[in-house]
């Protein structure tokens, strides 16, 4: 089965998931190379003591994905937006966790670029970032868009361009303006 084969099975596939019951393990096999792909990448930026392995991170956001059954998925980009935004919950909801059992205190302000966020897992700038990514998707849900599948997926220029079907040059644009709105959302502590 060449790409365009398999990437068109798995949107036939999406699109009739609510009304076959097997179409979710049908569907695991055909996505889960890129979604293993996608959780690797990020995890690569991770702090090295970080207790959340990639496999965990695709089982857990699958599992978020397949429990929503009422989602009617329109295709491939849907689907991976979505697993996008499943690992970020997953990714901020373990942040939560780990800062619930730490030292309490009030909300950090945060002052880096989102570049250095990859570089640095603390719990309290993950939840910064989360916050600002909410507040940049009420201000431009395309570039909130663009961020997620850049930092929290780690996909690359043109791999975000085909997956939200548009060019790369957009997505240049669209990333530039996140990464600007995000470091001033995360600097202001706003």
């Amino acid at each position: 089965m060449t790409m365009d084969d398999r990437q068109q099975h798995v949107t036939r596939i999406l699109q009739g998931v609510s009304s076959r019951e097997d179409a979710w393990s049908e569907l695991l096999p055909l996505v889960y190379d890129e979604l293993r792909q996608l959780a690797e990448r990020r995890m690569a930026s991770e702090r090295v003591a970080h207790t959340l392995q990639a496999t965990a991170l695709v089982h857990e956001a699958y599992m978020r994905l397949v429990a929503d059954q009422q989602m009617d998925w329109c295709g491939r980009r849907h689907f991976f937006g979505a697993a996008a935004e499943a690992m970020r919950r997953v990714l901020v909801d373990h942040a939560r966790k780990v800062k619930a059992n730490k030292r309490g205190g009030d909300r950090m302000r945060v002052s880096l670029s989102v570049g250095q966020l990859v570089e640095d897992d603390d719990p309290d700038k993950v939840l910064a970032l989360d916050e600002a990514l909410t507040q940049l998707e009420s201000e431009d849900a395309r570039s909130a868009e663009v961020a997620r599948l850049r930092y929290f997926t780690g996909l690359s220029v043109a791999e975000t361009a085909l997956a939200l079907d548009v060019s790369e040059r957009t997505v240049m644009r669209e990333w530039a303006f996140a990464r600007a709105r995000l470091t001033q959302l995360l600097g202001s502590g706003d």
